[in-house]
């Protein structure tokens, strides 16, 4: 006797379930691969076309540009979250031209800097710039921070004050903010590739209340997307970074009484202006400088207003 067969409904059921299945699961796989501007690995063939000189820290080989007479008092510029430091080229030919000793470089995970896999916290960065600051045999400098650049050096000028001689703070991160679902494990690796990184460079023109006075702004962006480990370095800073005050750091630089300047642009939508009391009460020495009409990146966007007040600043102190 033969066994009864499987109704055929059930089997169609099944197939149709095992169908659903394979799109779902092909349309979480195939568009992180699809979207992904990760091709190459940031290596010493990538690097020839960087300006500058590298610099082996424990973390690994980071950029370094200088400008300035090498006798000319140190002035070390940090910028932000995901530009690296060639939104620093008007500043530093400007600050090199007072007679200051200009140093940029890349945070880990942007620009010309290696990728390393661990969390890119505001220690990491900070501690980034004293290994710097050790290998070039700086005992002491004026640091300035752009956005999360100054979230950085308040954590550095808060544990080392006497590393510091003035703090520039443009813009500086401040408040804690709610990065939602890219918080969550998987999830967050999902979107960043299929979501955030495909629109980044694109999104580098919300800094400014007139993009189009910036030509070519995004497709200098895009470079630094090309290679290993960028989208990896950009979404654990943003969830070890970015949710998380600033405010503690600025309350011990202010009890320190280092010389300090805050800048922020009235138009700033991405650190939005009205943060400049809360960092002006947490920092009561600050000199308060308002820019109208300007956005989040004053450096890129007015360098003529905002050079020589940065120039002035660093001569005073």
């Amino acid at each position: 006797m033969t066994a009864p067969s499987t109704p055929k409904p059930k089997r169609r059921l099944r197939v149709m379930l095992s169908a659903v299945a394979g799109v779902l699961l092909a349309a979480l796989i195939v568009p992180p691969l699809a979207r992904n501007l990760e091709h190459a690995p940031l290596d010493a063939s990538a690097r020839r076309q960087a300006p500058g000189q590298f610099l082996t820290l424990s973390h690994g080989i980071v950029h370094v540009r200088m400008a300035g007479p090498e006798q000319g008092r140190p002035v070390i510029l940090v910028h932000g979250f995901s530009v690296p430091n060639y939104v620093f080229d008007q500043t530093s030919a400007d600050l090199a031209a007072n007679g200051f000793r200009v140093i940029r470089f890349d945070l880990y995970g942007r620009g010309w800097s290696d990728r390393p896999e661990l969390d890119y916290d505001r220690e990491l960065f900070a501690n980034q710039l004293l290994e710097l600051m050790d290998t070039l045999y700086l005992p002491k400098a004026d640091l300035l921070g752009l956005s999360m650049g100054g979230a950085i050096v308040g954590r550095f000028a808060a544990e080392h004050p006497e590393r510091v001689r003035s703090l520039a703070l443009v813009a500086p991160l401040t408040e804690p903010q709610d990065i939602s679902v890219m918080a969550w494990p998987g999830v967050g690796e999902w979107l960043m590739r299929t979501w955030y990184l495909p629109k980044l460079a694109a999104s580098q023109l919300e800094d400014f209340p007139h993009p189009e006075r910036v030509p070519g702004w995004a497709e200098r962006f895009q470079p630094q997307m090309r290679y290993d480990g960028f989208g990896r370095a950009i979404l654990s800073t943003m969830r070890h970074v970015i949710p998380e005050s600033s405010l503690p750091d600025f309350r011990q630089v202010g009890k320190t009484g280092l010389p300090v300047l805050l800048v922020w642009g009235e138009a700033d939508k991405t650190v939005p202006y009205v943060q400049h009391a809360a960092v002006q009460r947490a920092i009561p020495q600050a000199q308060f400088i308002s820019l109208p009409a300007t956005g989040h990146l004053p450096v890129v966007e007015a360098p003529a207003l905002t050079d020589p007040q940065l120039a002035a600043f660093f001569k005073r102190n």
